[in-house]
């Protein structure tokens, strides 16, 4: 069987996670994307082709000229409507595009869940005609790209003149783009992972989120939900299926405030940022075959036999200034006391980079898991504590 995946950046999710799913189902698989180079760098043994895969036309043309394949998928948060409309054109199993389209654009989300009646939230798209200073923008409001991902120039602004400025400022990042402002919504940040097919839908979990203090958004760290109280989850997944959502992964962020939940945004695909590939040993579940099975059209089973006796978290060290690491520790996997800690960095010791107040800052990511929190946590900030990361301007 022949699969096409649909990739912009290398991540470890395929790396670690669907390539080797793709290898234990007997799948062909051939990498479209419009960076070749450097997916030919990352994964050398596996068939890259450049196609600009921004553009449903290209990948059309491209698969056409490949060969017809059994599934298109992608994990890439940009490329999901992309990836549904080539899936359609071909009759393979995939994602309604419409649905795609709703939860990535993160206006018409809004739209969506207004019109019905189960979210109104204060939210105006931003473009280049908008008169900004004369916006009736409730404060605090959450100024962010129209389709943006990673948390990259969402910031938070506390009056009129912040706000000018602020989009101003993205503007002149990113020209011609889209921005939303919307009212802040208060409580705590939580995640739900859902996998479906359709027909069957499995709720895997969740993470409680801790961001850095405002103004930005920064994900510092992440732990493990095993179940969320079931009138949130209610609340969460009654407006999944306004939008639509029923097929494949989906991660959707939401905060609970005064037992009301709330969406911030929904990711149609899996978990990034290794949590992925945590959950799928916490749960002890091949989650990246099941991904792609659905993607080739196979039903998923109705129970998923996951374990529910596990707890986990994950911490991402970041950079707080700009410069080239120096020092960093490597690599690491320990297991002690009943914890399976992995330690991976994101950043090679020689890189310069800038701060960017997002999860590009990150220096790499700590993950671990057992069967006592306090026993997790304590693990964490030990492995923390001893290491070192420095930057030299």
């Amino acid at each position: 069987m022949r699969m096409y995946l649909l990739a912009r950046n290398p991540t470890d999710s395929v790396t670690e996670g669907f390539l080797p799913a793709a290898a234990r189902l007997g799948l062909d698989v051939t990498v479209l994307t419009d960076q070749p180079d450097t997916h030919r760098r990352v994964y050398p043994e596996t068939d890259i082709v450049e196609c600009d895969v921004r553009d449903f036309r290209c990948i059309v043309t491209a698969v056409s000229t490949l060969g017809r394949p059994d599934a298109i998928f992608s994990n890439s948060d940009h490329l999901q409507t992309q990836t549904a409309l080539a899936a359609d054109y071909f009759g393979l199993p995939g994602k309604d595009w419409r649905v795609a389209l709703r939860t990535k654009d993160k206006a018409e989300m809004r739209r969506r869940l207004a019109s019905a009646g189960l979210d109104a939230v204060w939210s105006v798209e931003v473009t280049e005609d908008t008169d900004v200073a004369a916006l009736a923008a409730p404060f605090p409001c959450v100024v962010k790209p129209r389709e943006g991902v990673a948390s990259e120039d969402v910031v938070r602004v506390e009056d009129l003149g912040e706000l000018v400025a602020r989009c101003a400022e993205i503007r002149g990042r990113r020209p011609g783009a889209a921005l939303v402002v919307e009212e802040y919504l208060p409580g705590e940040l939580y995640t739900l992972e859902t996998l479906g097919d359709g027909r069957v839908r499995h709720v895997l979990g969740g993470f409680h989120t801790v961001l850095s203090p405002p103004p930005y958004f920064i994900e510092e760290r992440l732990t493990f939900v095993a179940a969320h109280p079931e009138p949130v989850v209610a609340q969460v997944l009654a407006q999944l299926d306004a939008l639509g959502v029923g097929f494949g992964a989906c991660h959707t962020e939401f905060v609970v405030h005064e037992g009301r939940a709330r969406i911030i945004e929904v990711n149609y695909r899996a978990i990034g940022d290794q949590c992925d590939l945590l959950l799928a040993h916490l749960l002890d579940v091949p989650l990246f075959e099941h991904i792609l099975r659905t993607h080739l059209g196979e039903p998923l089973p109705a129970s998923l036999g996951a374990r529910r006796d596990g707890v986990a978290r994950l911490d991402y060290p970041c950079a707080e200034s700009a410069g080239t690491l120096t020092a960093a520790p490597a690599a690491t996997e320990l297991d002690s006391g009943g914890v399976r800690l992995t330690y991976r960095p994101l950043r090679e010791i020689g890189e310069r980079h800038e701060v960017y107040r997002t999860n590009r800052d990150f220096l790499g990511v700590v993950r671990a898991i057992g069967t006592v929190q306090e026993d997790v946590d304590k693990a964490v900030a030990g492995f923390l504590a001893g290491q070192r990361w420095d930057i030299q301007p």
